[in-house]
């Protein structure tokens, strides 16, 4: 029997328990947290009516979907499968795809899924701050012609102040959101008291009897239903930030709560002879408190915003450490979190499209239109990924994995086809930034592959080189020379060019091969492999999780003390610089795709950031590569 834990350890551990799940109120939840906002006007909208039955209907529909897809299917068994402790769909995608054996199919899945999610980032800013600061409408019809002005310059400001950090500002997400929970679970309970009977929707029979009585209309709504759970995917993939406990705790004693009482009562003050017309969630509020809750709500927005480009941000980061994304300027702006990151490229190119959606669509009903299909589809695709772990990982058998496995799937791809009626009316838009997104991920991967084929096919084994070295009587100079190099056994080929064009090498090699595996974080302890290889040769073999940052000196040192004879003071790092050419004998990568490698690659950031080298020790030799 294990000993329990003493006092002092466990009054540790409970005010870390409740700060983790303040934390993910603020971070993981804001999605999911502002939908009511939009989604029962939305819903009612595609409806075209407001008779009771409907009403009910509709309520029940957004309650057990809520339950359905976030309780049983994210918190029950998507958040069971993590990657050392990871989720999301990258890092699902790697545990099965790679991590096992090369499965192209899995691959494909998971980075397309991972595609959709920038598809659906660009949406979930515009139409949260619309639908916040059109409340101010419900106070006087004057400020009509300012909402959407107003949510441009929100917009834009929020993606402006992304470069200085939001480490500072991010500790009071928790506590907003948190209040936010409170005060529409508040409202909502007032609601419910108008019209009591609106809890008989929590019978999910009523939503059922709506969806097969009510014909293609019925079937239209679930377009709109969908968009209570639009942010349900954060809960898998703010997982390793939080740990699964503190996201579920806060799921179900908080969020689940509150939105279910503020959809319900939504519903109770339309029961009650509520009108439709206008922005529903607002009339839950007393009208001296209208202007407060609108300023409470626009607050949630936009920390329900940050949370998605934070998310990102993050995205951005693992798909370019698995190799998938052309290497990225990243700045860490805090010292506290590794999450704590800044992607300038990803963060201007969303303001652009954000802000241009919100001009274009200019009201949140509007952009209701183009939401949902790309978060369904990614969903969709990770109940896919969640059969192969049930029979993989968890060992089931085929008849359990594919009855639950395949109830998911059913509801995912309802929810899919309903929203693919979208399509025509602005869903286009985030299928085609995913699209755009998969062929760079594609393009890239296959690119650097081409390359390192290339290379190996001019490898020169160590051997031959140490002792073609001594034949020319090549001098060794004082010195430590690192050489960056994707082969692991031969010559590298940057190590090849420098003897060539220089005539003379350093006393001390050191061939440097740095893996970035489909893990998250790799254990210290086995980072490197250190083997001599010939005089005054070494090879060393460094490994790396896809959320772990390399720092190249650092390992030098760390070869130093286990006895490989570096001069810490006296090192030269050397990278190879290549310039891709398409091959002349028409067998390599197609010639379009090989020139959008090519500049791809000429605008990547180079290794010696990515790195962590030091700018005056490095030298990059260029070389060209045909492909």
């Amino acid at each position: 029997m294990s000993e329990a834990p003493s006092p002092a350890i466990a009054s540790d551990h409970k005010p870390a328990f409740a700060a983790l799940s303040l934390a993910a109120l603020g971070v993981v939840y804001g999605d999911l947290g502002t939908s009511p906002l939009y989604t029962l006007k939305t819903v009612l909208d595609l409806a075209g009516t407001t008779t009771p039955e409907t009403i009910l209907g509709l309520l029940s529909l957004l309650i057990w979907t809520l339950v359905i897809i976030t309780s049983v299917k994210y918190v029950a068994f998507v958040m069971r499968v993590d990657n050392d402790g990871e989720g999301g769909i990258l890092a699902l995608m790697s545990l099965l795809g790679v991590q096992k054996q090369k499965r192209p199919m899995i691959v494909l899945v998971g980075l397309f899924g991972a595609a959709l999610i920038y598809g659906d980032g660009i949406i979930t800013p515009a139409i949260s701050v619309l639908s916040a600061l059109e409340g101010l409408t419900m106070a006087t019809n004057a400020m009509t012609p300012f909402v959407l002005p107003a949510a441009v310059v929100i917009l834009a400001a929020l993606f402006v102040v992304q470069p200085f950090g939001t480490d500072k500002i991010g500790k009071v997400f928790g506590p907003v959101m948190f209040l936010w929970f409170v005060v529409i679970g508040a409202l909502g309970a007032w609601g419910i008291i108008q019209h009591p009977s609106v809890l008989f929707a929590l019978n999910p029979l009523i939503g059922l009897k709506y969806v097969f009585n009510g014909g293609w209309t019925a079937f239209l709504t679930l377009g709109g239903v969908f968009l209570c759970v639009t942010g349900a995917e954060a809960l898998y993939a703010d997982m390793g930030h939080f740990g699964a406990r503190p996201i579920r705790f806060a799921w179900y004693s908080i969020v689940l709560p509150a939105l279910v009482l503020s959809y319900a009562g939504q519903a109770g003050i339309l029961l009650e002879g509520a009108s439709s017309e206008g922005n529903i969630f607002f009339l839950l509020c007393p009208a001296p408190l209208l202007i407060p809750m609108v300023a409470l709500a626009t607050v949630a927005t936009i920390i329900a915003s940050q949370a998605i480009i934070t998310g990102a941000f993050s995205m951005t980061r693992q798909a370019i450490q698995l190799g998938w994304f052309p290497r990225m300027h990243i700045t860490q702006t805090s010292q506290e979190g590794y999450g704590q990151i800044y992607v300038g490229a990803v963060n201007w190119i969303m303001m652009i499209l954000t802000i241009a959606l919100a001009l274009a669509f200019k009201k949140s009903d509007n952009l209701a239109a183009a939401y949902g299909i790309a978060v369904s589809l990614t969903m969709l695709l990770t109940t896919c990924l969640l059969f192969v772990a049930m029979r993989e990982i968890w060992r089931w058998g085929l008849a359990a994995a594919g009855a639950v496995a395949g109830v998911f799937f059913v509801i995912d791809a309802t929810f899919v086809v309903a929203n693919s009626l979208k399509i025509l009316e602005g869903g286009w838009i985030p299928l085609a930034l995913a699209a755009i997104v998969f062929f760079v991920m594609a393009t890239w991967h296959e690119g650097v592959t081409a390359v390192t084929m290339a290379l190996r096919m001019r490898a020169v084994p160590v051997d031959e080189f140490l002792a073609d070295l001594k034949t020319r009587n090549i001098p060794r100079v004082p010195g430590t020379a690192v050489f960056l190099t994707r082969t692991l056994d031969a010559t590298p080929p940057v190590l090849l060019w420098h003897v060539r064009n220089n005539r003379a090498l350093h006393e001390t090699v050191v061939a440097l091969n740095v893996q970035i595996k489909p893990i998250p974080w790799v254990d210290p302890a086995v980072r490197v492999a250190i083997e001599q290889v010939g005089e005054n040769f070494w090879r060393m073999t460094a490994i790396y999780g896809f959320m772990e940052k390399p720092d190249i000196p650092a390992l030098i040192a760390t070869g130093h003390s286990r006895g490989c004879a570096i001069e810490l003071d006296d090192v030269t790092y050397y990278l190879g610089h290549e310039t891709v050419l398409h091959r002349t004998d028409g067998k390599g990568v197609p010639w379009w795709r090989e020139a959008i490698f090519a500049f791809m690659l000429r605008n990547a950031t180079q290794s010696a950031g990515f790195f962590n080298l030091p700018r005056e020790g490095v030298v990059e030799i260029g070389r060209q590569v045909e492909i």
